[in-house]
């Protein structure tokens, strides 16, 4: 099966002195959930601002389907790939129903306005997100939560091939992100592609998603959950005791950290 992403030895700086993040190097196959764990402070959100074209590396490539995405103009890249930061913060009072149908900009030409398509593909966004009853809310008032969901629905919009997703479930209850995970894997089924960050190790297994550990600027170990989520692993990359548990019959696995007395005392010493 052809990548339809590959980034190669991929660094970045944002003061050309600093390296963010160094040697970066991996590829992601249609249809693949793509989860990149790692300490706050360690690259994960620079690098998948990257990854969207929204930062330009400092050396190495990011290639989308054989072209670099620096030759893939800005409007055909938001039809390519969409994108959900951890937060956003509200200048205008628009409705739902308004700030959701923005995600088609990419389909509406210079001085155009939304067509009936438009509107019924975003409309189509927000009830396939559950969120209908939020349609004419203004988008200032609603929860951080909500705000979550809105946005997801508004990448909808863009049917993009690509999903990368900042801490998707940072600000969401427990049923939203159980609702959120079995969105994204459903989505994935049917050909999205998704790269994710979380600091949820949990969260990765249950989407049975090829994982990254991200430590000190650069990759630490990459592969299937089952085989990256490891004790030793998580212990290199947080510094902390976990214990991996599963089911009886093996199906479900969970990350516990470990409480230690001299661990507590090292992290207050840090």
């Amino acid at each position: 099966m052809v990548n339809l992403l590959e980034i190669r030895e991929a660094c970045f700086s944002y003061n050309k002195k600093q390296l963010i993040f160094n040697n970066i190097t991996f590829s992601i196959k249609p249809g693949e959930i793509f989860c990149i764990l790692g300490p706050n402070g360690t690259g994960k959100s620079t690098l998948l601002r990257c990854l969207g074209g929204l930062l330009a590396l400092q050396g190495g490539s990011i290639v989308m389907q054989g072209q670099s995405i620096n030759d893939i103009g800005k409007n055909e890249l938001g039809k390519k790939i969409g994108f959900i930061p951890q937060g956003h913060q509200p200048a205008f009072p628009y409705s739902v129903r308004e700030f959701v149908l923005m995600g088609r900009a990419p389909y509406i030409p210079i001085y155009g306005q939304p067509g009936k398509k438009d509107h019924r593909i975003s409309e189509q966004a927000i009830r396939s997100i559950g969120i209908s009853h939020l349609m004419d809310k203004p988008y200032t008032e609603i929860s951080g939560g909500e705000r979550q969901m809105v946005m997801f629905a508004r990448v909808l919009t863009q049917n993009p091939q690509l999903l990368l997703l900042d801490e998707p479930t940072s600000h969401l209850d427990l049923r939203n992100q159980f609702h959120t995970l079995n969105l994204i894997e459903n989505l994935c089924r049917q050909g999205m592609t998704a790269v994710l960050t979380t600091h949820l190790p949990d969260q990765a297994l249950l989407l049975n998603a090829t994982v990254a550990i991200m430590k000190d600027r650069s990759f630490i170990a990459v592969g299937p959950a089952q085989q990256v989520i490891t004790a030793q692993n998580l212990r290199n990359a947080y510094g902390i005791d976990v214990k991996i548990i599963s089911s009886n019959d093996g199906r479900i696995r969970a990350c516990v950290p470990i409480k230690n007395s001299n661990q507590e005392d090292n992290i207050l010493a840090n």
